[in-house]
């Protein structure tokens, strides 16, 4: 596990991670390069400055941090720009902040007290959580049989997050110790790093590893898997493309160029970017 943060600092490594995530180049999505799907980089910046105090703050519950944060969210652009990785990165503070003053939190790893972490959620953060899912009325959420987020909760968080895990990855990650960020999103970003020594390069890396590894889940609920497929294939070609340089800006107008395909066709993988600013936290906490 990192060093103990503050919550000041905590609030600037969860910055760091949404503004870095923000200047690489991501196909589909919003970035520094090309606004898209009726938001703009100033909708993310001002999203990130509104929540980073919030979701930091010591003491509140996991499902405490992702409703003010999205009603945070909502007040500052009106729009759900951060639903994603806020469930992802409310955990990961919450472990982070596990670790102040506990000795024994403290020697373990960051997916060991986010393991300790998810096994306390409780019915009052599933009912939290669903009040902000709604509240940010995310594209696609539709109704489902068995725990509806329009009912109310009568499991804790962890246990509605494992009904979910077959058609969400950010549920899945609840439901498997946020595997994808801490054993692939971590090292992925890790490697690219070696390789290109530049912090942008290496975000829109681990954006492509994602993309190119399983089926984007925000892409599944609008669109249904071939169309998912279909993607994943897509961003397989360029990811290979992609790792064989040792310069990125040499293919940066292909990635502009299907950023604007990706957009034209109004496909964004906005599960692989709310994967991405989660696995940037996760290097960043540790």
């Amino acid at each position: 596990m990192p060093k103990q943060l503050t919550p000041a600092q905590l609030a600037q490594v969860y910055q760091n991670a949404c503004m870095a995530e923000l200047q690489a180049l991501k196909p589909g999505n919003v970035h520094v390069f090309a606004d898209g799907h009726g938001m703009t980089i100033h909708d993310f910046i001002k999203s990130a400055d509104a929540t980073a105090s919030v979701i930091n703050q010591p003491g509140l519950s996991v499902g405490e941090r992702i409703f003010y944060a999205v009603e945070a969210t909502q007040n500052a652009v009106g729009l759900n720009t951060n639903l994603g990785f806020i469930l992802l990165c409310a955990p990961l503070i919450q472990a982070a902040l596990h670790a102040n003053g506990r000795q024994d939190a403290v020697k373990q790893s960051l997916q060991q007290n986010l393991n300790d972490i998810l096994e306390q959620l409780t019915i009052n953060d599933a009912l939290l959580v669903s009040r902000a899912i709604i509240l940010a009325n995310p594209a696609g959420l539709g109704s489902v049989a068995q725990h509806d987020v329009h009912e109310k909760p009568d499991v804790t968080l962890l246990e509605m997050m494992r009904s979910a895990q077959h058609r969400d990855r950010i549920a899945w990650q609840y439901a498997h110790a946020f595997s994808d960020i801490v054993e692939f999103g971590r090292v992925r970003y890790g490697d690219a790093m070696v390789k290109w020594q530049n912090q942008a390069w290496a975000t829109t890396a681990l954006y492509l590893g994602f993309l190119a590894r399983q089926l984007d889940s925000h892409i599944v609920r609008k669109y249904g898997d071939a169309v998912a497929k279909g993607i994943m294939s897509e961003a397989q070609g360029i990811e290979a493309e992609y790792w064989a340089t040792d310069n990125p800006k040499l293919i940066q107008k292909k990635l502009l160029d299907w950023d604007a395909s990706l957009k034209s066709r109004n496909i964004n993988p906005g599960t692989s970017a709310d994967l991405t600013v989660a696995s940037l936290l996760a290097v960043f906490l540790t």
